[in-house]
Protein backbone atom coordinates (compact mmCIF):
# COMPACT_ATOMS: atom_id res chain seq x y z
CA UNK A 1 0.00 0.00 0.00
CA UNK A 2 1.60 3.56 -1.11
CA UNK A 3 1.54 6.25 1.31
CA UNK A 4 -1.23 7.99 1.83
CA UNK A 5 -3.87 5.76 -0.04
CA UNK A 6 -6.29 3.49 1.59
CA UNK A 7 -5.99 -0.14 2.83
CA UNK A 8 -8.97 -2.66 1.40
CA UNK A 9 -10.87 -2.94 5.03
CA UNK A 10 -10.85 1.11 5.23
CA UNK A 11 -13.69 3.56 4.31
CA UNK A 12 -12.15 5.45 1.53
CA UNK A 13 -14.22 8.74 3.22
CA UNK A 14 -11.71 8.98 5.89
CA UNK A 15 -8.95 9.34 4.23
CA UNK A 16 -7.35 12.91 4.55
CA UNK A 17 -6.38 13.05 0.90
CA UNK A 18 -10.00 12.23 0.06
CA UNK A 19 -11.54 14.76 2.28
CA UNK A 20 -9.65 17.40 1.07
CA UNK A 21 -9.77 16.57 -2.85
CA UNK A 22 -13.82 16.33 -2.30
CA UNK A 23 -13.61 19.65 -0.87
CA UNK A 24 -11.96 21.25 -3.47
CA UNK A 25 -13.47 19.53 -6.19
CA UNK A 26 -17.20 20.69 -4.72
CA UNK A 27 -15.82 24.25 -4.56
CA UNK A 28 -14.36 24.14 -7.99
CA UNK A 29 -17.31 22.58 -9.65
CA UNK A 30 -19.71 24.54 -7.80
CA UNK A 31 -18.29 28.06 -9.83
CA UNK A 32 -17.95 26.15 -13.12
CA UNK A 33 -22.01 24.51 -12.51
CA UNK A 34 -23.40 27.66 -11.72
CA UNK A 35 -22.24 29.27 -14.74
CA UNK A 36 -22.35 26.73 -17.22
CA UNK A 37 -26.10 26.34 -18.55
CA UNK A 38 -26.85 29.93 -17.19
CA UNK A 39 -24.41 32.37 -18.87
CA UNK A 40 -25.56 31.43 -22.53
CA UNK A 41 -29.00 32.69 -21.25
CA UNK A 42 -27.51 35.62 -19.33
CA UNK A 43 -26.10 36.46 -23.03
CA UNK A 44 -29.07 36.18 -24.34
CA UNK A 45 -30.86 38.88 -21.96
CA UNK A 46 -28.12 41.05 -22.57
CA UNK A 47 -28.98 40.95 -26.64
CA UNK A 48 -26.64 38.14 -28.19
CA UNK A 49 -28.64 35.89 -30.39
CA UNK A 50 -29.92 32.13 -29.63
CA UNK A 51 -27.59 30.66 -32.42
CA UNK A 52 -24.17 32.39 -30.71
CA UNK A 53 -25.18 32.24 -26.72
CA UNK A 54 -23.16 29.41 -26.84
CA UNK A 55 -19.93 31.30 -27.32
CA UNK A 56 -19.19 32.49 -23.69
CA UNK A 57 -19.10 28.51 -23.02
CA UNK A 58 -17.43 27.78 -26.01
CA UNK A 59 -14.45 30.01 -25.39
CA UNK A 60 -13.97 28.32 -21.46
CA UNK A 61 -13.69 25.46 -22.68
CA UNK A 62 -11.32 26.27 -25.74
CA UNK A 63 -9.20 27.98 -23.24
CA UNK A 64 -9.23 24.74 -20.94
CA UNK A 65 -8.45 22.52 -23.54
CA UNK A 66 -5.37 24.57 -24.59
CA UNK A 67 -4.07 25.00 -21.00
CA UNK A 68 -4.85 21.31 -20.17
CA UNK A 69 -2.05 20.04 -22.59
CA UNK A 70 0.62 21.81 -20.42
CA UNK A 71 -0.61 20.71 -16.93
CA UNK A 72 1.63 17.81 -16.54
CA UNK A 73 4.92 20.22 -17.65
CA UNK A 74 3.39 22.97 -14.86
CA UNK A 75 2.96 20.57 -11.92
CA UNK A 76 6.76 18.91 -12.93
CA UNK A 77 8.13 22.05 -12.23
CA UNK A 78 5.82 24.05 -10.05
CA UNK A 79 4.83 20.98 -7.61
CA UNK A 80 1.20 20.35 -7.45
CA UNK A 81 0.52 22.64 -4.71
CA UNK A 82 1.66 26.05 -6.40
CA UNK A 83 -0.39 24.45 -9.63
CA UNK A 84 -3.59 23.76 -7.92
CA UNK A 85 -3.58 27.62 -6.50
CA UNK A 86 -2.89 29.14 -9.26
CA UNK A 87 -5.79 27.23 -10.56
CA UNK A 88 -8.43 27.91 -8.03
CA UNK A 89 -7.72 31.50 -8.04
CA UNK A 90 -7.82 32.10 -11.65
CA UNK A 91 -11.27 30.19 -11.91
CA UNK A 92 -12.96 32.17 -8.83
CA UNK A 93 -11.32 35.79 -8.84
CA UNK A 94 -12.51 36.77 -12.08
CA UNK A 95 -16.55 35.59 -11.89
CA UNK A 96 -17.47 38.62 -9.37
CA UNK A 97 -16.75 40.51 -12.67
CA UNK A 98 -19.69 38.90 -14.46
CA UNK A 99 -22.38 41.23 -12.82
CA UNK A 100 -20.69 44.20 -14.51
CA UNK A 101 -22.00 43.26 -17.81
CA UNK A 102 -23.96 41.39 -20.06
CA UNK A 103 -22.03 41.55 -23.34
CA UNK A 104 -20.93 39.20 -24.82
CA UNK A 105 -17.25 39.85 -25.45
CA UNK A 106 -17.45 40.90 -21.87
CA UNK A 107 -18.34 37.27 -20.75
CA UNK A 108 -16.31 35.51 -23.08
CA UNK A 109 -13.25 37.51 -21.80
CA UNK A 110 -13.82 36.76 -18.25
CA UNK A 111 -14.93 32.95 -18.98
CA UNK A 112 -11.28 32.45 -21.50
CA UNK A 113 -9.23 33.40 -18.07
CA UNK A 114 -11.70 31.13 -15.55
CA UNK A 115 -10.82 28.63 -18.22
CA UNK A 116 -7.29 28.41 -17.56
CA UNK A 117 -8.35 27.40 -13.82
CA UNK A 118 -10.55 25.13 -15.23
CA UNK A 119 -7.97 23.27 -17.08
CA UNK A 120 -5.68 23.25 -13.64
CA UNK A 121 -8.36 21.79 -11.63
CA UNK A 122 -9.85 19.35 -14.00
CA UNK A 123 -6.66 17.64 -15.03
CA UNK A 124 -5.25 17.66 -11.56
CA UNK A 125 -8.25 16.44 -9.79
CA UNK A 126 -8.86 13.56 -11.70
CA UNK A 127 -5.12 12.96 -11.51
CA UNK A 128 -4.77 12.85 -7.72
CA UNK A 129 -8.38 10.63 -7.61
CA UNK A 130 -6.61 8.26 -9.35
CA UNK A 131 -3.73 7.93 -6.37
CA UNK A 132 -5.56 8.21 -3.79
CA UNK A 133 -7.12 4.45 -3.59
CA UNK A 134 -4.35 1.03 -4.29
CA UNK A 135 -5.71 -0.17 -7.95
CA UNK A 136 -7.94 -2.72 -6.75
CA UNK A 137 -10.45 0.38 -5.42
CA UNK A 138 -9.62 2.92 -8.24
CA UNK A 139 -13.17 2.70 -9.53
CA UNK A 140 -14.54 3.15 -6.18
CA UNK A 141 -12.17 6.07 -5.52
CA UNK A 142 -13.09 7.71 -9.09
CA UNK A 143 -16.69 7.32 -8.07
CA UNK A 144 -15.95 9.43 -5.13
CA UNK A 145 -14.90 11.91 -7.22
CA UNK A 146 -17.27 11.68 -9.52
CA UNK A 147 -19.86 12.12 -6.54
CA UNK A 148 -18.15 15.46 -5.90
CA UNK A 149 -18.21 17.01 -9.37
CA UNK A 150 -22.11 15.90 -10.07
CA UNK A 151 -23.37 16.75 -6.42
CA UNK A 152 -22.47 20.32 -7.75
CA UNK A 153 -23.69 19.78 -11.55
CA UNK A 154 -26.57 18.61 -9.49
CA UNK A 155 -27.95 21.79 -7.64
CA UNK A 156 -25.49 24.53 -8.80
CA UNK A 157 -26.83 23.67 -12.72
CA UNK A 158 -30.21 24.53 -12.01
CA UNK A 159 -30.00 26.63 -9.66
CA UNK A 160 -27.83 29.08 -11.76
CA UNK A 161 -30.20 29.05 -14.65
CA UNK A 162 -32.88 30.03 -11.69
CA UNK A 163 -31.05 32.82 -11.03
CA UNK A 164 -30.46 34.30 -14.31
CA UNK A 165 -33.96 33.89 -15.48
CA UNK A 166 -35.19 35.08 -12.23
CA UNK A 167 -32.96 38.09 -12.85
CA UNK A 168 -30.03 37.31 -9.72
CA UNK A 169 -27.46 37.58 -12.06
CA UNK A 170 -25.18 39.61 -9.11
CA UNK A 171 -25.59 36.73 -6.92
CA UNK A 172 -24.91 33.98 -9.29
CA UNK A 173 -21.47 35.99 -10.01
CA UNK A 174 -20.16 36.46 -6.63
CA UNK A 175 -21.22 32.90 -5.77
CA UNK A 176 -19.16 31.99 -8.66
CA UNK A 177 -15.91 32.72 -6.94
CA UNK A 178 -16.00 29.46 -4.24
CA UNK A 179 -12.67 28.59 -5.61
CA UNK A 180 -11.07 30.72 -3.62
CA UNK A 181 -12.26 28.91 -0.52
CA UNK A 182 -10.24 25.75 -1.86
CA UNK A 183 -7.08 27.21 -1.49
CA UNK A 184 -7.71 26.19 2.53
CA UNK A 185 -7.61 22.89 1.35
CA UNK A 186 -4.93 22.59 -0.67
CA UNK A 187 -1.90 22.12 1.91
CA UNK A 188 -4.13 19.11 3.80
CA UNK A 189 -4.32 17.61 -0.25
CA UNK A 190 -0.93 17.99 -1.57
CA UNK A 191 0.46 16.44 2.47
CA UNK A 192 -1.47 13.84 2.39
CA UNK A 193 -1.54 12.44 -1.16
CA UNK A 194 1.45 9.57 -1.95
CA UNK A 195 4.43 10.56 -4.00
CA UNK A 196 3.92 12.23 -7.34
CA UNK A 197 4.40 9.51 -10.05
CA UNK A 198 7.70 9.24 -11.43
CA UNK A 199 8.67 10.80 -14.88
CA UNK A 200 9.24 8.23 -17.72
CA UNK A 201 11.40 8.35 -20.53
CA UNK A 202 10.65 10.91 -23.65
CA UNK A 203 7.62 10.28 -25.11
CA UNK A 204 6.42 7.89 -22.54
CA UNK A 205 3.32 10.60 -22.06
CA UNK A 206 2.48 10.92 -26.05
CA UNK A 207 2.11 7.28 -25.90
CA UNK A 208 -0.24 7.23 -22.52
CA UNK A 209 -2.31 9.38 -23.98
CA UNK A 210 -2.88 7.85 -27.07
CA UNK A 211 -3.57 4.82 -25.41
CA UNK A 212 -6.55 7.00 -23.89
CA UNK A 213 -8.21 8.05 -27.06
CA UNK A 214 -10.65 5.02 -27.51
CA UNK A 215 -12.43 6.07 -24.48
CA UNK A 216 -11.63 9.77 -24.72
CA UNK A 217 -13.52 9.61 -27.69
CA UNK A 218 -16.42 7.90 -26.70
CA UNK A 219 -16.96 10.66 -23.48
CA UNK A 220 -16.57 13.38 -26.40
CA UNK A 221 -19.35 12.23 -28.21
CA UNK A 222 -21.40 12.04 -24.63
CA UNK A 223 -20.14 15.59 -23.54
CA UNK A 224 -21.02 16.44 -26.75
CA UNK A 225 -24.43 15.85 -26.55
CA UNK A 226 -24.77 16.92 -22.71
CA UNK A 227 -23.15 20.43 -23.92
CA UNK A 228 -26.49 20.59 -26.20
CA UNK A 229 -28.10 19.96 -23.33
CA UNK A 230 -27.85 21.78 -20.63
CA UNK A 231 -27.16 24.98 -22.93
CA UNK A 232 -30.22 25.14 -25.10
CA UNK A 233 -33.02 23.15 -22.74
CA UNK A 234 -33.16 26.22 -20.79
CA UNK A 235 -33.09 28.90 -24.18
CA UNK A 236 -35.98 26.97 -25.90
CA UNK A 237 -38.14 26.50 -22.77
CA UNK A 238 -37.55 30.25 -21.42
CA UNK A 239 -40.19 30.06 -18.58
CA UNK A 240 -37.48 28.64 -16.34
CA UNK A 241 -40.09 25.62 -14.75
CA UNK A 242 -39.50 22.98 -17.30
CA UNK A 243 -35.62 23.85 -18.00
CA UNK A 244 -34.50 23.64 -14.29
CA UNK A 245 -36.57 20.38 -13.63
CA UNK A 246 -35.01 18.89 -16.02
CA UNK A 247 -31.76 19.98 -15.26
CA UNK A 248 -32.28 19.02 -11.74
CA UNK A 249 -33.38 15.44 -12.77
CA UNK A 250 -30.38 15.66 -15.29
CA UNK A 251 -28.16 16.23 -12.08
CA UNK A 252 -29.21 14.15 -9.82
CA UNK A 253 -29.49 10.68 -11.49
CA UNK A 254 -26.09 11.83 -13.04
CA UNK A 255 -24.66 12.00 -9.36
CA UNK A 256 -25.89 8.43 -8.44
CA UNK A 257 -24.37 6.45 -11.75
CA UNK A 258 -20.98 8.35 -11.81
CA UNK A 259 -20.84 7.64 -8.16
CA UNK A 260 -21.81 3.90 -8.38
CA UNK A 261 -20.59 2.98 -11.43
CA UNK A 262 -17.17 2.84 -10.34
CA UNK A 263 -18.19 0.13 -7.48
CA UNK A 264 -19.97 -2.18 -10.28
CA UNK A 265 -16.62 -1.40 -12.32
CA UNK A 266 -14.40 -2.97 -9.82
CA UNK A 267 -16.75 -6.12 -9.37
CA UNK A 268 -17.43 -6.56 -13.19
CA UNK A 269 -15.23 -4.75 -15.27
CA UNK A 270 -16.43 -1.93 -17.57
CA UNK A 271 -16.27 -4.02 -20.67
CA UNK A 272 -20.16 -4.35 -20.65
CA UNK A 273 -21.43 -1.08 -18.46
CA UNK A 274 -19.89 1.36 -21.15
CA UNK A 275 -22.07 0.49 -23.88
CA UNK A 276 -25.01 -0.12 -21.73
CA UNK A 277 -24.45 3.66 -20.17
CA UNK A 278 -23.97 4.41 -23.96
CA UNK A 279 -27.22 3.05 -24.87
CA UNK A 280 -29.12 4.47 -22.13
CA UNK A 281 -27.75 8.12 -22.60
CA UNK A 282 -28.85 7.16 -26.32
CA UNK A 283 -32.78 6.43 -25.10
CA UNK A 284 -33.07 9.75 -23.00
CA UNK A 285 -32.16 12.43 -25.59
CA UNK A 286 -34.86 10.50 -27.62
CA UNK A 287 -37.41 10.64 -24.94
CA UNK A 288 -36.04 14.70 -24.48
CA UNK A 289 -36.42 14.96 -28.06
CA UNK A 290 -39.99 13.89 -27.84
CA UNK A 291 -40.90 15.63 -25.19
CA UNK A 292 -40.25 18.89 -26.99
CA UNK A 293 -42.64 17.80 -29.70
CA UNK A 294 -45.49 16.53 -27.80
CA UNK A 295 -45.54 16.70 -23.95
CA UNK A 296 -43.22 18.60 -21.37
CA UNK A 297 -43.31 15.28 -19.15
CA UNK A 298 -41.04 13.24 -21.33
CA UNK A 299 -38.74 15.85 -21.00
CA UNK A 300 -38.33 15.01 -17.46
CA UNK A 301 -38.31 11.76 -18.50
CA UNK A 302 -35.74 11.71 -20.48
CA UNK A 303 -33.29 14.33 -19.02
CA UNK A 304 -33.13 11.60 -15.98
CA UNK A 305 -32.26 8.89 -18.24
CA UNK A 306 -29.95 10.83 -20.31
CA UNK A 307 -28.30 12.02 -17.44
CA UNK A 308 -28.23 8.32 -15.38
CA UNK A 309 -26.41 7.59 -18.79
CA UNK A 310 -23.88 10.52 -19.07
CA UNK A 311 -22.75 9.84 -15.02
CA UNK A 312 -22.31 6.62 -15.84
CA UNK A 313 -19.95 6.88 -18.98
CA UNK A 314 -17.68 9.69 -17.24
CA UNK A 315 -16.77 7.30 -14.63
CA UNK A 316 -16.10 4.35 -16.90
CA UNK A 317 -14.53 6.09 -19.24
CA UNK A 318 -11.54 7.64 -17.13
CA UNK A 319 -11.46 4.68 -15.40
CA UNK A 320 -11.10 2.43 -18.75
CA UNK A 321 -8.49 5.26 -19.62
CA UNK A 322 -6.40 5.09 -16.56
CA UNK A 323 -6.75 1.24 -17.00
CA UNK A 324 -5.12 1.45 -20.78
CA UNK A 325 -2.18 4.18 -20.00
CA UNK A 326 -0.86 2.24 -16.84
CA UNK A 327 0.77 3.26 -13.68
CA UNK A 328 3.08 5.62 -15.38
CA UNK A 329 0.56 7.51 -17.26
CA UNK A 330 -2.25 8.98 -15.09
CA UNK A 331 -1.00 12.42 -15.78
CA UNK A 332 -1.35 12.11 -19.62
CA UNK A 333 -4.37 10.05 -19.54
CA UNK A 334 -6.47 12.94 -17.73
CA UNK A 335 -5.45 15.61 -19.65
CA UNK A 336 -6.59 13.78 -22.92
CA UNK A 337 -9.85 12.82 -20.76
CA UNK A 338 -10.41 16.04 -19.81
CA UNK A 339 -9.55 17.53 -22.95
CA UNK A 340 -12.10 15.47 -24.53
CA UNK A 341 -14.57 15.95 -22.06
CA UNK A 342 -14.38 19.84 -22.67
CA UNK A 343 -13.84 19.97 -26.04
CA UNK A 344 -17.43 17.74 -26.33
CA UNK A 345 -19.28 20.08 -24.17
CA UNK A 346 -17.48 22.89 -26.28
CA UNK A 347 -19.17 21.24 -29.66
CA UNK A 348 -22.40 20.81 -28.13
CA UNK A 349 -22.38 24.57 -26.55
CA UNK A 350 -21.70 26.03 -29.97
CA UNK A 351 -22.38 23.49 -32.73
CA UNK A 352 -25.49 22.02 -31.66
CA UNK A 353 -26.96 25.82 -31.53
CA UNK A 354 -25.81 25.88 -35.30
CA UNK A 355 -27.63 22.92 -36.29
CA UNK A 356 -30.55 23.63 -33.88
CA UNK A 357 -31.16 26.89 -35.89
CA UNK A 358 -31.41 25.34 -38.92
CA UNK A 359 -33.43 21.79 -37.80
CA UNK A 360 -34.75 22.73 -34.66
CA UNK A 361 -34.08 21.51 -31.02
CA UNK A 362 -35.97 18.01 -31.44
CA UNK A 363 -34.29 16.89 -33.98
CA UNK A 364 -31.15 18.04 -33.11
CA UNK A 365 -31.22 15.68 -30.24
CA UNK A 366 -32.62 12.77 -32.50
CA UNK A 367 -29.25 13.36 -34.69
CA UNK A 368 -27.18 13.74 -31.56
CA UNK A 369 -28.94 10.24 -30.08
CA UNK A 370 -28.53 8.64 -33.32
CA UNK A 371 -24.38 9.54 -33.08
CA UNK A 372 -24.62 7.86 -29.44
CA UNK A 373 -25.90 4.70 -30.71
CA UNK A 374 -23.38 4.26 -33.66
CA UNK A 375 -20.73 4.25 -30.99
CA UNK A 376 -21.56 1.31 -28.99
CA UNK A 377 -19.03 -0.74 -31.06
CA UNK A 378 -16.25 1.41 -30.23
CA UNK A 379 -17.18 1.82 -26.46
CA UNK A 380 -16.69 -2.29 -26.30
CA UNK A 381 -13.35 -1.51 -28.20
CA UNK A 382 -12.77 1.26 -25.14
CA UNK A 383 -13.62 -0.82 -22.29
CA UNK A 384 -10.98 -3.85 -23.40
CA UNK A 385 -8.28 -3.68 -20.20
CA UNK A 386 -5.45 -3.24 -22.97
CA UNK A 387 -2.45 -1.17 -20.69
CA UNK A 388 0.79 0.39 -22.18
CA UNK A 389 2.76 -0.75 -18.52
Amino acid sequence: MRGGAVGMRASLWRAPAMRALVGVTVLGFVSYCLTLASLPAYAVAGGARESTAGTVTAVLLVVTIAVQAVVPVLTARLGQARVLALGLVALGAPSPLYAVDDGLLWLSALSAVRGVGFAVLTVLGATLAAQVAPAERRGEAIGIYGLAIAVPNLVAVPAGVALVLDGHAGWLAWLAASPLLGLFLVPTLVRAMPPQEVRGPAGAGRIAAMAAVAPSVVLFVVTLAGGGLVTFLPIERPDGALATAALLLFGLTGAVTRWRAGLLADRFGSRRLLPLALVLGAAGLIAVAAGLLAGDAWVLVGAAVFGAGFGAVQNLTLLTAFARAGEGGATSASAMWNASFDAGTAAGALGLGILAAGIGLPWTYVLASALLAVLVPLAVRAASPRSIA
